[in-house]
């Protein structure tokens, strides 16, 4: 039989393609990263042509590593950033902009003008989202009404929308030469164009923001096969598997019981929680979205906190400060101190999200004294990423009725062990890494793995999860209050900050 799967994991700053084994260990591994482009301050873009590039020669590379060919492949799936928003010319293949990234606010006066009737959560009930500048269907009304000529090519059928994954799948699988033009259920759930009930493109707010249907790409399950690859490395081997990042997370954590939940600690801070096949509708600002579909079976639900800034964060220390070389030695350098110094460091660089909403918010670092050095900026840096999520974390619990008695955690900075002590202090649970922790092109890999027989059921992928380290408490609960009051009372400061 078959002997790897392969994952395409498509990042906010980078990209990988992985080979996995049955046990969900690596094989071989490839990554390149990708430049980021700030046009105006709020405005974040990629080249989606550069992305497609480094996609291709990841996946050159990590085949290589083992002299791997395509029928070593049983099936690859496709993971990626979500809501990053990509249109191009369906004849040419042509990009018509570049791809709008999820961090990206250029949409914050079309929130303000849509939320003027029914509030923020005016289209919540459909979709589980608020209005935000966070997801896909502005940013597509803001390139058909801003780029010439769009919106009367899109009318006619000549242009395609779609996240990094459909992008993806549709270049794999013959792009002009009859590449498949699809979406799975969870990035179409970041859309805010998807009914949440039916998992189709719900007409009426397709009208409400101005979007012809004829530009969207099927709505698919996350574990089928969608079609073949044409790329030489990896011809004839199937697509199987599609998973926004952060549901794939959830899936190679094997998170399938309701209540079960991760955080993964990437650019961004993404905490999800299984709901099971209900929707649950979130009043303390958390999305709902959809957790994972899996083949004809039903779809299963998600509440899910979004922060972000996370290791975004520590790269801005890097690139912008130049206070660290490489983002590693942020954890030498916070331990060089032996607290905060009283700083609190409030990321809202992009806004503020869950479970906040407030596109106006802006960064702030509070507290500072004469007394206060890099290494207290670099503690504070990483605290924020703790502090945010146990914001989260208690909005979910109140949404939830369901009280998280330990966080699996997975991404980059979970290699940090100062935050992770910190995130279980402040949290006051334990907080486990396990031991495979590329979970997010793991799960990906799970989904094609299902869609092709590779793996029989799920039990078959919760054989392969397991502990690698559980860190425990221990900060006294005076203390933990006091630098959680103190850490609110920053943000409060970061509020209402852009006019």
């Amino acid at each position: 039989m078959t002997a790897y799967l392969g994952a395409i994991d498509q990042g906010t700053t980078s990209t990988r393609f992985i080979t996995f084994d049955r046990t969900g260990r690596i094989v071989s591994v490839a990554q390149k990263e990708h430049a980021q482009i700030y046009p105006k301050p709020g405005w974040v873009e990629h080249d989606p042509d550069e992305i497609w590039r480094r996609t291709q020669e990841v996946i050159q590379q990590a085949m290589q590593q083992n002299d791997l060919r395509p029928k070593d492949l049983a099936a690859i799936g496709i993971t990626n950033q979500r809501e990053t928003t990509l249109v191009w010319e369906r004849n040419t293949g042509h990009l018509v902009y570049n791809a709008i990234v999820w961090q990206d606010t250029r949409v914050a006066d079309d929130v303000a003008e849509f939320s003027k009737e029914g509030g923020q959560d005016r289209f919540r009930a459909k979709t589980g989202l608020p209005l935000a500048t966070y997801f896909s269907g502005l940013k597509v009304r803001w390139i058909l009404n801003h780029v010439p000529g769009a919106r009367e090519k899109a009318e006619r059928g000549e242009l395609l929308f779609g996240n990094i994954d459909t992008f993806l799948a549709w270049k794999l699988t013959g792009g002009v030469n009859g590449g498949v033009h699809i979406t799975d259920v969870t990035n179409a759930s970041r859309t805010q164009l998807m009914n949440l009930q039916t998992l189709s493109w719900d007409a009426e707010l397709l009208r409400i923001f101005g979007i012809p249907e004829k530009m969207l790409p099927k709505i698919a399950s996350s574990s089928e096969i969608y079609g073949e690859a044409v790329l030489e490395p990896i011809r004839g081997v199937k697509i199987a598997g599609i998973l926004g990042d952060q549901q794939a997370a959830l899936v190679g954590q094997t998170c399938f019981q309701p209540g079960e939940a991760k955080n993964t600690y990437g650019t961004g801070c993404f905490l999800l929680m299984n709901c099971g096949e209900k929707a649950v509708q979130s009043n303390f600002g958390l999305l709902t979205t959809v957790a994972y579909k899996l083949g004809a079976k039903p779809a299963r639900y998600a509440l899910e906190g979004s922060v972000a800034i996370a290791g975004a964060l520590v790269q801005w220390l890097r690139d912008n400060l130049g206070i660290i070389e490489k983002s590693q030695d942020v954890e030498a350098l916070a331990r060089s101190v032996n607290d905060n110094g009283g700083i609190y460091f409030v990321p809202a660089f992009s806004g503020l999200y869950a479970p906040h909403w407030k596109a106006n918010a802006r960064g702030v670092i509070a507290g500072l004294t004469r007394f206060a050095n890099k290494g207290h900026l670099a503690r504070a840096a990483l605290e924020a990423t703790a502090f945010q999520t146990r914001e989260v974390v208690e909005a979910m619990e109140k949404d939830s009725g369901i009280h998280l008695s330990t966080l699996r955690t997975d991404g980059g900075m979970v290699k940090n062990d100062l935050l992770m002590q910190f995130q279980s202090d402040v949290l006051n649970i334990p907080v486990v890494r396990p031991v495979i922790q590329e979970t997010t092109a793991l799960g990906a890999a799970y989904a094609a793995g299902l869609a092709v027989g590779y793996y029989k059921d799920l039990e078959d992928l919760k054989a392969n999860w397991a502990v690698d380290y559980t860190w425990q408490p221990h900060l006294e609960e005076k203390e933990r209050e006091r630098l959680y009051a103190s850490w609110k009372k920053a943000v409060t400061r970061s509020l209402d900050w852009a006019e």
